[in-house]
């Protein structure tokens, strides 16, 4: 005599198999998810990575000129290099010969105007972002112009410290339009600290330099 299954039996497997689906769905979503988190914490650390080597090779680029005119009143350009220390978030501009012509024949040199600077973020003004600035011409105020761009988000610190080989120790700031400052002269080394917040651990901060 043949026996089949009783409904309480049927209920039961299909209950048994529900959730051993349901724990396969999510020990693979959790996965998903880990791995999504993953992926965007070293892609941010990425971009920050490419951020740091961009303001490294612009710096090394750097470079101020004494040859200017005279009278203010008839002076258009002006080179300079400005630290600025703001305590947590710092801003630096400089002249350099970093500038990259994108188009053929365009009328531009090498020469530009460059600034890094924190400044709240667009999209979240709780938030900030470490941005660049570029002139692609040099004119008499080095740290206006130009168009900016952001570079890195979720900034938590940006500080910069200049060697000044006459002083033979690290300073806060740079400047070479101050006469009782580094009138016409460049720092040795820039030491750069960029502290950023985990996209996905707010309370998780690391830091490159």
């Amino acid at each position: 005599m043949k026996r089949g299954f009783t409904l309480l039996e049927v209920i039961l497997a299909v209950t048994i198999l529900s959730l051993v689906g349901t724990m396969i769905y999510g020990g693979f979503s959790q996965t998903a998810l880990n791995k999504a988190r993953v992926e965007e914490t070293v892609e941010h650390s990425r971009i920050v990575h490419m951020a740091l080597d961009r303001m490294v090779r612009e710096l090394t680029m750097a470079f101020v000129s004494t040859h200017a005119n005279a009278s203010l009143d008839l002076r258009v350009v002006e080179t300079a290099f400005i630290g600025h220390d703001f305590g947590r978030d710092d801003r630096i501009d400089f002249t350099s010969f970093s500038h990259r012509r994108l188009y053929r024949n365009a009328r531009e040199s090498d020469q530009n105007e460059i600034s890094y600077f924190v400044t709240a973020d667009p999209d979240d003004p709780d938030l900030q972002v470490l941005a660049r600035r570029e002139q692609n011409r040099i004119d008499e105020d080095p740290r206006r112009g130009g168009r900016s761009q952001i570079l890195v988000t979720n900034v938590e610190e940006f500080d910069i410290q200049y060697y000044d080989p006459l002083l033979s120790e690290w300073i806060e700031t740079w400047d070479t339009e101050d006469v009782l400052a580094q009138p016409n002269r460049l720092p040795t080394q820039v030491r750069i600290k960029l502290t950023v917040s985990d996209p996905n651990r707010p309370n998780k901060t690391q830091t490159f330099g």
